[in-house]
């Protein structure tokens, strides 16, 4: 059996964290979702910066929204909800027949508000009633700043896969404010079922101390933190607050591993996909890791529900000389900054490549 497969059957949903005018016109995200049994899809400013910056498939449409007076955010924005509605099309038919649970695509709000509360929910709202898509998700991050935006955007009805999580300490707080969210709607007697994802990063984990441990421990830790944040997962689910929620008519936020494609060329590629098997979970990785886990992938055995041997490898980590709270609101700052870094960089791409569309068309 394919092991994409494998995967699906063991429980865990398989979506691609990726992106492009080319995946989407040529028919490779279609074939990924026959074939590779891919069930949803996620995006992020880096992934769009890449993907405008190193090819053309986006400039006449660029030429075409900057002649009519669009610039920066507003442009992109047009063109990210075309791509990202396409594709939400693309995945309706495993959204009806999961009743809901999957066929997600993902939409980041601007990085720049990764500390203003008004301004996402603002910005997230209008995302989400603009792409007017049943199973598209808003990302907004779970910075501190980003909780009460995520618990009002929930109160809305607006579907939320809060990404930049990097701990389980971090996980906990974004399903504390998903939830809080619910219990409003709830309260307010209005319908429960609002869908989430809460993303947590992992690769970054190992890249940020490979050099500072024992190599024993190296490229141990960021599998560790996803076990341990299962652990958690696996804790609210059972717990009488959520199950409340859920005979209410709520669907439970799921938990999703993210940043899983492989740092380091000296281990396995397939390392955060392999480690990480957990039913009613999500693993987004990118094209790459996708096709090497296609390819000579291996499902093992899932985590399980008490995080293995997560806290005796967290241990090892922190008698290493690792603070790893002190680390976790580090990779949290440090992954705002390069979403950040990135969108900056979009945002000069897009504005470079509409001046010399509209001049090029004046000339002509």
């Amino acid at each position: 059996m394919q092991a994409t497969l494998e995967l699906n059957r063991a429980g865990q949903s398989l979506w691609l964290d990726n992106i492009t005018r080319e995946l989407l016109a040529g028919g490779t995200l279609k074939r990924y979702i026959e074939e590779l049994t891919v069930t949803g899809l996620t995006s992020n400013p880096t992934i769009f910066d890449h993907a405008m910056k190193n090819g053309s498939a986006y400039d006449e449409d660029i030429r075409k929204l900057a002649h009519k007076g669009l610039a920066d955010e507003k442009l992109f924005f047009e063109l990210a909800l075309d791509d990202l509605t396409r594709a939400a099309d693309l995945f309706r038919g495993v959204h009806e027949r999961t009743a809901g649970i999957d066929g997600w695509v993902s939409l980041e709000v601007s990085p720049r508000l990764a500390y203003d509360t008004d301004s996402t929910l603002a910005e997230a709202r209008d995302l989400h009633g603009r792409a007017a898509r049943p199973n598209l998700f808003i990302k907004i991050p779970g910075t501190k700043e980003g909780l009460p935006a995520i618990e009002s955007a929930v109160f809305a009805g607006v579907p939320i896969n809060v990404t930049l999580l990097f701990s389980p300490e971090q996980y906990v707080a974004a399903a504390e404010a998903w939830l809080r969210g619910i219990e409003r709607r709830i309260a307010a007697g209005l319908n429960p079922n609002v869908a989430s994802v809460a993303s947590l990063f992992l690769s970054r984990w190992d890249v940020s101390t490979v050099e500072k441990v024992p190599p024993a421990l190296r490229n141990r830790l960021g599998l560790a933190i996803g076990r341990r944040a299962y652990r958690s997962y696996c804790e609210l689910l059972t717990s009488p607050r959520w199950l409340r929620a859920l005979n209410a008519g709520a669907r439970a936020q799921r938990l999703l591993f993210a940043s899983t494609g492989t740092k380091d060329p000296k281990i396995s590629d397939v390392l955060y996909v392999e480690g990480l098997v957990a039913p009613y979970t999500v693993n987004t990785m990118p094209e790459n890791t996708l096709k090497a886990f296609a390819d000579h992938g291996k499902v093992g055995d899932a985590i399980r529900a008490d995080g293995g041997d997560s806290e005796a490898v967290l241990g090892e980590f922190t008698r290493a000389g690792v603070d790893l709270t002190a680390l976790a609101t580090k990779l949290q700052r440090d992954g705002a900054a390069a979403f950040v870094s990135s969108w900056d960089s979009l945002m000069g791409v897009i504005s470079s490549k509409a001046a010399a569309l509209k001049t090029a068309a004046g000339a002509a």
